[in-house]
């Protein structure tokens, strides 16, 4: 068996308590050592990245590197020299440890100013072109709910579902479990799910309000890949009283750019989209906790998280996931 305490330069044999000599590398790259008498080998102390995975820790932060800067699955694959399957198993380890990280470290805070969104993707494929015996798979048309504070650029919850009232009313719960019961101002877009859900969730905490966009008709040749020009935006005010120029999602929406350019599976006409919900929750998870810890804000010159106080110092991907 091998000893944490050993030293990777040379190791005893536990069967003849002689000194192992030099016996090439593992394929993961790890040193190895052979007993001069009995002949038995040996690989070096170590520990496996994400628990379970054979790959070098070096590897996988350049894998996950890659795939948060918008390379594909197989751009990576080409890059890194590293397996597609592989990769996707990386994925979706990194994004669970994202998961409870976020869960753990994003919960009571006091914030000012808060804008939520949805943005929309597909599983496999588009909701239209699903054939009737795949009325209930979990394919199709899927939106994340973002929930960002406008000062701290901080994504305070997310939640992958439809876009109907049962996504809502998770996306608020979980907007309210990662606050605090300060008042705050708390302003969406105009869809109407938005209302009931925060009426439940978030009465007497917030000042609501809807940013209603008004669309003028699509020109010639985009209305598939892209509604009309915003012609008019009008600002309701719903619940409490809301600071009229303050109901903004401009943020919001920038952040929606920040994801279709740095998550390959959401940018617009690719063929690099997710063919399993898991995988994209994954993905979601891995980017959004990157962004909070790991990515530098150009207007603010620190991550998310340390402008709210959360952490003091830029993490990097390795400590995410360790």
């Amino acid at each position: 068996m091998m000893n944490e305490s050993q030293s990777v330069d040379s190791m005893t044999c536990e069967a003849c308590s002689v000194a192992c000599q030099r016996f090439g590398r593992h394929r993961n790259g790890l040193h190895r050592f052979r007993c001069p008498q009995c002949k038995r080998t040996y690989t070096e102390p170590h520990t496996r990245t994400l628990d379970s995975m054979y790959i070098s820790q070096e590897r996988a932060v350049l894998a996950l590197q890659l795939l948060l800067e918008g390379n594909s699955i197989r751009s990576t694959e080409r890059i890194s020299g590293m397996d597609r399957n592989t990769i996707m198993s990386l994925i979706v380890k990194a994004g669970e440890r994202c998961k409870t990280l976020f869960i753990s470290k994003i919960v009571n805070l006091t914030v000012k100013d808060v804008q939520a969104d949805e943005i929309w993707g597909f599983v496999f494929k588009k909701e239209g072109h699903k054939l009737p015996n795949e009325k209930d798979d979990p394919i199709g048309d899927s939106y994340a709910f973002i929930g960002i504070e406008r000062h701290s650029k901080l994504i305070l919850a997310w939640h992958l579902g439809r876009r109907d009232q049962r996504s809502t009313d998770a996306f608020i719960g979980k907007l309210r479990y990662a606050t605090d019961g300060n008042r705050y101002q708390f302003t969406t877009d105009g869809f109407k799910p938005y209302i009931s859900a925060v009426k439940l969730y978030l009465r007497g905490i917030v000042d609501f309000a809807q940013l209603v966009k008004i669309y003028s008709a699509p020109r010639e040749g985009e209305q598939r890949y892209s509604p009309g020009d915003v012609v008019e935006a009008v600002p309701v005010e719903i619940m409490g009283r809301p600071v009229r120029s303050r109901i903004c999602t401009s943020h919001i929406e920038r952040q929606n750019l920040s994801i279709r350019m740095g998550m390959r599976r959401m940018t617009r006409l690719t063929n690099g989209f997710s063919k399993k919900w898991e995988n994209l929750e994954a993905a979601y998870s891995l980017w959004f906790a990157y962004y909070n810890w790991c990515r530098v804000h150009s207007s603010l010159r620190v991550t998310p998280c340390m402008e709210a106080g959360i952490e003091s110092h830029i993490w990097t991907i390795a400590e995410l996931i360790a």
